[in-house]
């Protein structure tokens, strides 16, 4: 591409941005958003610099589109907050925070109110209103009910190796730190999983689930090993 192609495809790019400025969105550099023609920004959004939206994109009124986030073919509602993060083919809801470094892989759909953290990756999957999955989880072909909470390190396992299974959990239950979902399962609404459990059962409404194995303390096992710090 030569210097004069370059510069032609610029002032074609600050145009769309120029005519979405027209329409009430805020940019911080405008210069450095790149906006493809068919995307949709509603009013009092900001866009900020390095964003990247392609393909056939909405985004509602009083957004925050954070630095180096980038959309594709998704649709997004109105006042949420996406932060360094990835988004394609999928739908996100209005007053919800995605982000920083959050990854929304095709046919993921996210309620309102809800919370996808940083290094939380959702794929093939839905999360109901006011669910929350705040860091460090892999939600994959699951349907995740509203005012759910996921704590960190919780993994969805989706795959034997040859088929791919769902789960499902029931909404306001509580999964906690570092529990892994053998798909396929159900976790009935209200329930409770203790943390570091393996879940490879369905879990009745309002139970608690605890899956660990049974703890052993051996007294000066460091000082015979010849571990010992001094």
């Amino acid at each position: 591409m030569t210097m004069e192609e370059c510069l032609e495809l610029e002032e074609e790019r600050l145009e769309i941005n120029k005519k979405h400025l027209e329409n009430g969105v805020k940019f911080i550099d405008i210069r450095t958003a790149y906006i493809g023609p068919q995307v949709e920004i509603g009013s009092g959004t900001v866009i900020c610099p390095c964003v990247t939206l392609e393909g056939s994109v909405i985004i509602g009124v009083d957004c925050v589109i954070g630095q180096n986030s980038r959309i594709l073919d998704s649709v997004v509602g109105d006042r949420t907050e996406i932060q360094s993060s990835v988004v394609t083919e999928s739908t996100i809801g209005s007053d919800t925070k995605v982000g920083p470094f959050a990854y929304l892989r095709p046919n993921s759909t996210i309620g309102n109110h809800c919370k996808v953290g940083d290094f939380v990756e959702v794929k093939n999957s839905t999360m109901g209103d006011g669910a929350k999955a705040s860091h460090l989880t892999y939600i994959g072909d699951s349907d995740v009910g509203q005012d759910v909470n996921l704590g960190c390190g919780v993994v969805f396992v989706n795959y034997d190796g040859k088929n791919k299974h769902r789960s499902v959990i029931g909404d306001g239950a509580f999964i906690g730190c570092n529990t892994n979902i053998v798909s396929p399962v159900t976790v009935e609404d209200g329930a409770y999983v203790a943390a570091g459990s393996t879940v490879t059962k369905n879990v009745p409404k309002g139970a608690l689930y605890v899956a660990r194995a049974k703890e052993k303390i051996i007294e000066g096992w460091v000082a015979r090993r010849g571990l010992l710090k001094k």
